[in-house]
């Protein structure tokens, strides 16, 4: 009998979880890949060749599938070979690079001898394409079995004492991340018991609270603001979109007492608080601060991402990027949350889905062609880059509390915590307030010199000033912050490789 056996792989690149100690553990049955792919540079406006390491997961042999799929030569820009030899096995490996085509094949004249070639091609091209039809249907059909396989079971083991735990349920009850299904949601949301309130907003209160064994978060809505729990539900049950660094969103329910109904939202439980509470307690150092900026870019550059395909994700923005809207997770790294403001790209219509919704932003965060009212709602990039200024703010949060040595001394400094433009505009401010400060006076946080000491820091530094920059086209992408992130030397970080 063959048992399949886990392996280690050696990661770069694609690391799990933000990992960065170069190697990674697959499923049983998994297998270790690298990876080739063509890749737009948006400063040098040219295609780079990227490779990348890292473990393929079995998925019902899905993964092997993909190897295999891929060893076909393509014309596309991307190649990747996979291998279960052993561990680090493809360390070594170094599938073949083929940049796209760029200019059409010449013509060929055709003569009377190549007549029977060109019908025996499209004879080999109409069967091709009636077998993968076929393959197709085959497919579509199982995985629709599967499913209703599947679910009954689920749903019944909702009455088992021995019941797995809810990142089990979630992980295996929909591949493509669009959480639980609506019964055993609400199943949940019967079975919770509220513990204490942990947090209060204008629009929303958030408690802890237990479900069997296990702590949750619920987020309860002010009957007012049923958009804003519809809104916010839609986005979380969005295909693919679970991520290390987005909230996990758990379940959904409108619990109806009497005369009104009460609207809740059950999330990961995350014990040290939102972004702002952890800086407002703590101090980190470089190598936190790092991870913290890492993590945050990871998790909105794949809200931000539309990826192609069936199922596919549409491109998301979120509209209200702060420290208090940022979760620490116990690793240290970010989990973005709170999408009530969110907005939909539907590639396929070509338009922007907008919620209507009495909720505005918070104003000590919105960009300048927010405040002078210059930006273009009809495109999604004008959105996203609105977010890039809100994150060019938060990155000064975190770097005010990352403390560096005091020259000739042994102790260490930092600044406290202050929320952006705490010296210029009152607490709450209004409208009137920030667009004075942010569009016609130009007024940015101020960057302390002791950053410049610091490799970490200077980065930092750099990067958020050219996030908030008043030209909304040159800004930063998500993906480039990432990125620029990423490859910052991993001797500084003491890592054993280095992140690309």
């Amino acid at each position: 009998v063959f048992i399949a056996r886990t392996l280690t792989c050696y990661c770069d690149g694609s690391c799990p979880n933000n990992v960065i100690n170069g190697t990674c553990e697959t499923r049983p049955g998994g297998y270790c890949f690298s990876a080739v792919e063509e890749v737009f540079d948006e400063f040098t406006q040219t295609y780079e060749e990227e490779r990348t390491f890292g473990c393929m997961p079995p998925e019902e042999n899905g993964g092997f599938l993909m190897c295999k799929v891929a060893a076909v030569p393509n014309l596309h820009g991307k190649n990747i070979d996979c291998c279960n030899s052993g561990d680090l096995c493809n360390r070594h490996l170094h599938p073949a690079f083929t940049p796209k085509l760029t200019t059409p094949a010449p013509e060929l004249p055709v003569s009377s001898q190549s007549v029977h070639y060109l019908a025996m091609i499209a004879s080999m091209i109409i069967c091709l394409s009636a077998f993968v039809v076929i393959i197709v249907i085959v497919c579509m059909t199982y995985k629709r079995r599967e499913k209703l396989r599947k679910q009954p079971r689920l749903i019944g083991s909702m009455c088992n004492s021995q019941l797995s735990p809810l990142s089990q349920m979630v992980g295996q009850s929909s591949g493509s991340g669009s959480g639980l299904p609506l019964l055993v949601q609400r199943t949940i949301a019967k079975e919770i018991q509220m513990v204490r309130l942990i947090g209060k907003g204008r629009y929303s209160e958030v408690w802890l609270a237990q479900w069997r064994d296990e702590k949750v978060a619920v987020k309860t809505f002010k009957y007012t603001q049923e958009t804003s729990w519809f809104r916010e539900t839609e986005i979380y049950q969005t295909v693919l979109m679970r991520h290390e660094n987005i909230l996990g969103f758990i379940a959904a329910d409108i619990k109806c007492n009497g005369s009104w109904a009460q609207m809740i939202l059950i999330t990961d439980y995350h014990e040290n608080g939102s972004l702002y509470d952890y800086l407002s307690s703590s101090v980190i150092n470089p190598q936190k601060l790092h991870l913290l900026a890492y993590s945050l870019a990871s998790g909105l550059a794949h809200l931000h991402e539309e990826i192609f395909g069936s199922p596919g994700k549409p491109a998301i923005a979120h509209r209200d990027i702060k420290s208090k809207n940022i979760l620490v997770k116990r690793n240290g790294q970010c989990a973005i949350a709170d999408f009530g403001l969110a907005v939909k790209y539907i590639s396929e219509l070509d338009e922007i889905h907008i919620a209507q919704n009495t909720r505005v932003g918070t104003r000590r965060y919105m960009a300048p062609e927010v405040l002078n009212q210059t930006m273009n709602p009809q495109q999604i990039d004008e959105f996203k880059r609105a977010d890039m200024y809100s994150v060019g703010l938060v990155l000064w949060e975190m770097a005010r509390r990352c403390y560096t040595p005091i020259p000739g001394s042994k102790a260490t400094t930092c600044e406290d915590y202050a929320p952006p433009y705490h010296d210029v505009v009152p607490s709450e401010p209004t409208f009137e307030d920030m667009h004075v400060v942010v569009c016609v006076k130009g007024f940015r946080p101020p960057i302390p010199s002791r950053w410049q000491e610091d490799d970490v820091l200077a980065t930092i530094a750099k990067i958020m000033q050219e996030c908030w920059h008043p030209n909304p086209s040159v800004r930063l992408t998500a993906l480039r912050v990432k990125k620029t992130l990423a490859r910052f030397d991993a001797d500084y970080m003491d890592c054993p490789v280095k992140i690309v």
